[in-house]
């Protein structure tokens, strides 16, 4: 009989771990928020959350992107010098930071321990003392934006680590980490330090996993290369703050490395038997052990957890299609009624309902064919997972090799051939777009306008049908028919993704919320709560 290997005994006593954290301990005093205020607060999070989507997974993390910046802004606004004492912002933003997440639905109410502000308060002087003695950037005011922006991005992640740590996640990363590593080849030729390899598969399998932004990994790599990160020391926060443009430039280089996408695909391929996995173990770490160490066993725990993966797997792209359309149909309404329709109003004194009409359905039609059209895995991918899942499980001498390889080189001409293919492609794609919006009597404006938000669609549709991939291990055939909907759909595709890391960054909406109503909202719910509490009180006085 098979034995469990090391490691997965070691996953197992992971997940035991997290198990046990999970039940009731001993009293300690929690935070408790006025459960209707919560009601009034956690509906606004949830448009808020639509409008500026990222992903169910993020949305939490993204939540106290937005407030701990918000806080902050306020904080230096009415001290008029900005983080002036670092101790003062830090107590005055933490408790009522945690009161907002709990109101707004991001964390149960009564479970949060009061001691947790303590140690977001400690987490607050950290960051907000780098920002304070940095070195300033060379690059001027846009540059210290952007530092300021990442640096306050890895606080929230650490807040979100500290009220809802990932314990069970960090140990399915590193037990896959471990496992690709391996099993994972990388050609001399390429010239990868042993680092890089470990970096660029660390990335990719939280990528693969998880799908984590780069906030969340790269506050996974600061603790990874400073293991003290989460208490650094005060002589130890001096010298990573004397140094921490330098630990920026590293992890920003991290995420461009040219072969990240060859790792990105080997995890991406394999990463389903350590999802099945998690089902697995998750159900009742207690007895997983002693479930998985029978063949026939596991393989019936594999197909059930693979059933229930396909079951949820549709709805759960459905609703990330869903919110992805409304976060960029109504940006769409927005500049048409701020910029369209203005324009062909009172400078070309023309209005076209249809062009509208098509700038507003188009996009939305796409989006619905590009998820409607995502079909469940062949019945044969069973087969394969079973496999794949059975060989990480137990201790195996013949390990597969994942081989990373350098680009196959192309001569002049062929670089040539494919470049003027790719160019015709590209002209191909838009001037038919263009050649029907002209046919079809369009402003010029609604060239524009219909352009960036079909490519903004597309590429986020194919995102989410690539996440539809993650129960899949068989390779996917290729078809002519497929070669060419590649060449024609790669430049829209291009600048979708060129566009998407401006839109999380300028989205209009999310904008809009977050300068007019985010502020004056939160004030109104806190005023509801004190109403509250007074009316209570005022109650009792009575009997």
């Amino acid at each position: 009989m098979p034995e469990l290997s090391q490691k997965t005994k070691r996953l197992i006593s992971d997940y035991r771990f997290w198990y046990e954290t999970k039940r009731p301990g001993e009293e300690v005093p929690t935070i408790h928020v006025d459960e209707v205020a919560s009601k009034v607060a956690s509906f606004y999070e949830k448009i808020r959350g639509v409008i500026d989507y990222r992903g169910e997974h993020l949305l939490r993390k993204t939540a106290i992107e937005r407030k701990l910046k918000r806080r902050l802004l306020l904080n230096r606004l009415q001290s008029n010098n900005a983080f002036s004492d670092e101790k003062s912002s830090a107590q005055t933003i933490a408790e009522p930071l945690v009161y907002e997440l709990i109101q707004g639905g991001h964390f149960p109410n009564d479970t949060i321990e009061e001691s947790k502000i303590k140690e977001i308060e400690k987490v607050l002087d950290k960051y907000i003392f780098i920002l304070k003695d940095s070195p300033q950037p060379s690059n001027g005011k846009k540059s210290k934006a952007h530092f300021s922006n990442w640096i306050l991005d890895i606080a929230a992640c650490e807040i979100e680590d500290i009220l809802s740590p990932p314990s069970k996640e960090e140990a399915l990363i590193n037990y896959m980490t471990d496992l690709v590593l391996e099993r994972i080849t990388v050609k001399e030729e390429i010239g990868m330090t042993r680092e890089e390899i470990e970096t660029q598969t660390y990335i990719a399998v939280q990528q693969a996993l998880f799908n984590l932004d780069s906030a969340l990994i790269t506050y996974n790599l600061l603790k990874k290369w400073y293991p003290n990160w989460p208490d650094l020391p005060r002589e130890g926060l001096k010298q990573i703050t004397e140094k921490i443009h330098s630990i920026k430039e590293k992890t920003e280089k991290a995420f461009i490395h040219p072969f990240s996408e060859k790792f990105y695909k080997i995890c991406e391929r394999y990463d389903t038997p350590y999802l099945i996995l998690n089902d697995i173990i998750s159900e009742n770490p207690m007895t997983a052990e002693e479930q998985i160490s029978q063949p026939e066993n596991l393989e019936s725990l594999i197909k059930k957890a693979y059933q229930e993966r396909v079951k949820t797997l549709k709805s759960k792209l459905g609703r990330a299609a869903i919110y992805s359309t409304i976060s960029i149909f109504l940006t769409n309404i927005l500049s048409l009624l701020a910029v369209e329709i203005p324009f062909t109003k009172y400078v070309t004194g023309q209005f076209n309902f249809l062009a509208v009409g098509v700038d507003i359905l188009g996009p939305t039609f796409l989006m619905f064919f590009l998820v409607a059209s995502i079909h469940p895995p062949e019945k044969k991918n069973l087969g394969q997972v079973v496999l794949e899942t059975v060989k990480i499980v137990y201790e195996s001498e013949r390990k597969p090799v994942y081989m990373i390889k350098p680009p196959k080189k192309r001569g002049f001409i062929s670089r040539i051939l494919i470049f003027v293919l790719y160019l015709t492609s590209f002209c191909l794609s838009f001037g038919l777009i263009i050649y029907g919006l002209h046919k079809a009597n369009f402003p010029f404006l609604s060239y524009i306008i219909f352009v960036v938000f079909i490519s903004l669609i597309a590429f986020t549709g194919v995102k989410i049908r690539g996440r539809a991939k993650e129960l899949k291990v068989t390779a996917e055939k290729g078809t002519f028919s497929g070669f060419l909907l590649d060449l024609l759909s790669l430049p829209l595709l291009g600048m979708g993704k060129w566009l998407s890391v401006r839109w999380k960054k300028y989205n209009v909406m999310a904008v809009f919320f977050s300068a007019l109503i985010d502020m004056p909202f939160q004030v109104f719910v806190e005023f509801f709560e004190n109403l509250r509490a007074f009316l209570v009180e005022k109650k009792e006085e009575i009997h």
